[in-house]
This record gives structure tokens, C-alpha cells and sequence, in this order.
């Protein structure tokens, strides 16, 4: 048994069991399976740039199996390119199925599965219509064109950019601008500084402004009050006048202006004789001698009080013992 498994058999062995393992390894890598039970269809592309063995399908995002092989009829070119997939057993495509090569901007290329609408199934080796779908390339691809015909626009553009960009008063109006940003970086510094005073204030400024208008409120109360007592009292002089209207059409007005004229003859009769020089009053009033005297008068009675008040002794003599003082 010892002489079966010389080291030459086991080196042996063990360079097939690599052999082995290296092809399962690359299959596996490839994204085939060896042992797959997949159901097997075919894809029909009248063109196939950048698809390749075990290239992904796709259905929905979900990868549902792999390309296993593709065949070109090299006597008829131009007829459909043979496309040969594997799709997962459990995977169920119905008839009218379409199959896109898409490739992104990276060059990865993948073939998606677009369901179709049918309630009948397909069956195995199946065909499935299949073309290509550029993606983010074929519409970049188609952007092409117009991006070609903006092209002498473009330059046209950006020549009268140049002879703008060289004019000197751009320049200075660059400058200007930059003057004008400077100032107004300085207004907005002076208004954030005005408007933080305003917020510092205006508290104060409602505070004022709430007492003002209960002031306000209260001047209007009184007023109206006012306005109401003023309403009372005209109403009551409303009535005084009435009252005074009924008594002044009771009055003899003619008997009463009568009287007056009496009256103001007597006033008349008695003024002409004050300022004349008759009667005390007339001659108190218009003689200054009369005034004279009575002043001298009251000034010799002024002393001679003073003298009283300051030697009464010398006036009036009372005493119960002694003798007189003189």
C-alpha cells in the first residue's frame, strides 16, 4: 500500500486536485456555475459590442443569471448574433420578454431583462428579442450633434467674451464694484448696529407707547365723561332758558324799562353832584383842601396815638399810693 502512494503519485494528485480546483475557482469567479440546473434560453442581438461570457443578467436590479455563450454565423454576417443565457430555474419569463445590453460610464456591461405582458410563459431554449440600450452613453451619444452645431456659437461667444474681458472700463468697473461691495458691507454693519439699538429700544418704546395709550383710554373716559356732563349741562341750560324764557314773557317789559330809565336819572342826578363841588362827597372828592385837612388830621392823630402808647402815664394818672408823676 506504502508502494502505491509513492511521493511522486502524491505530487501527482495533488497537482490535478489544483488543476481542479483552479478551474472551478475561475468558473466560480466567472459567475458560472458548474453545477448549475438553470433553464437555459436564447437571446437574439443584431449587436453585442462589449457583451461577453458569464456577462450578468439582470431582472429588476436582482441578478437572475449569467451569459453562457454566444455564436456568430460567420457564413450569413448581419443575421442575429445567438446569445446563449442561463437563467435561474425559479425565474418564470413570460412571452413578448425583451433583453437589453446597457452599459454605464464605467464600461461594465450587463443584460437586463424588460418583462413583457403575457399570462403564457416561455419554455426552455426559448428566444428573447434583444437590443441594445446605450443608457447614460447613448443619450450622451445623442447630445452629440447639437453639442457640435453650439460649437462655432461657442466660439463666437467667448471671442466677444475676450474683447469684453479686455476693455479697460471693465476694469474699472470691476473696481467700482468692488468699492460699491465695500460700502455696502460698511451700510450693512451701520443697519445690523441701528437694528440692534432698535431691539434694545423698542421694548422701552412699547413699554412708553402702552402707558400712552392707557393714558390715552383715560383722557378718552374722561372725555366722554366730560362730553356726557357737557351734554347734561346743556340740556339743564337748555332748560334754564326755557324757565328764563317763561319768565321773561311774564315780565312788563315796558313798566320795567321805565323804572330803569328812573333809576339811571337818579344815577346821572347823583354823579353831577359828586363832581361837583357840592355835598360832603363833592367836596371830599373835588376840593383838596378838604383832602388836606383830613390827611393832616389823621397824621396828628397817628402821633398823638404813638406819643399814648409810649408815655401813657403822662395821660392817664391812677395810683393807689404815692404821688403823681409829672
Amino acid at each position: 500500500m506504502n508502494k502505491v502512494f509513492t511521493p511522486q503519485v502524491k505530487i501527482a494528485l495533488v497537482a490535478i486536485l489544483a488543476v481542479v480546483v483552479l478551474f472551478f475557482g475561475m468558473q466560480f469567479l466567472k459567475g458560472l456555475s458548474v453545477f448549475s440546473t438553470d433553464t437555459h434560453y436564447r437571446m437574439m442581438f443584431s449587436d453585442i459590442t462589449g457583451l461577453s461570457n458569464s456577462t450578468p443578467v439582470y431582472a429588476s436590479g436582482f441578478k437572475v443569471g449569467t451569459v453562457k455563450s454566444i455564436e456568430y454565423d460567420y457564413a450569413r454576417p448581419g443575421e442575429p448574433i445567438d446569445v446563449g443565457v442561463d437563467i435561474d430555474k425559479s425565474m418564470k419569463i413570460p412571452e413578448g420578454t425583451k433583453a437589453e445590453i446597457i452599459s454605464d460610464l464605467m464600461g461594465n456591461v450587463k443584460v437586463v431583462l424588460v418583462f413583457g405582458k403575457s399570462s403564457r410563459m416561455l419554455k426552455e431554449n426559448g428566444v428573447i428579442d434583444g437590443r441594445i440600450n446605450d443608457g447614460t452613453l447613448g443619450d450622451m451619444k445623442s447630445m452629440v450633434p447639437s453639442i457640435q452645431k453650439m460649437l462655432p456659437k461657442l466660439d463666437s461667444i467667448l471671442a466677444s467674451m475676450n474683447i469684453l474681458l479686455a476693455d479697460p472700463a471693465i476694469k474699472s468697473s470691476i473696481h467700482n464694484v468692488n468699492r460699491i461691495t465695500a460700502n455696502l458691507t460698511t451700510s450693512t454693519q451701520e443697519l445690523n448696529r441701528l437694528l440692534a439699538q432698535a431691539d434694545r429700544s423698542l421694548p422701552v418704546l412699547t413699554a412708553k407707547a402702552g402707558r400712552v395709550m392707557d393714558n390715552a383710554n383715560g383722557m378718552m373716559t374722561n372725555a366722554n365723561s366730560g362730553i356726557t356732563e357737557a351734554r347734561g349741562a346743556i340740556r339743564r341750560a337748555n332748560g334754564m332758558m326755557t324757565t328764563l324764557n317763561d319768565k321773561v314773557s311774564g315780565i312788563d317789559v315796558q313798566g320795567t324799562m321805565t323804572k330803569v330809565n328812573a333809576t339811571l336819572e337818579h344815577m346821572n342826578t347823583l354823579t353831577a353832584k359828586l363832581n361837583s363841588n357840592e355835598g360832603t362827597m363833592g367836596l371830599l372828592m373835588n376840593d383838596p383842601t378838604l383832602y388836606n385837612n383830613l390827611n393832616s388830621t389823621m397824621r396828628s392823630a397817628d402821633s398823638l396815638l404813638t406819643n399814648l402808647k409810649a408815655h401813657p402815664k403822662r395821660y392817664v394818672h391812677f395810683s393807689l399810693f404815692g404821688k403823681k408823676d409829672k
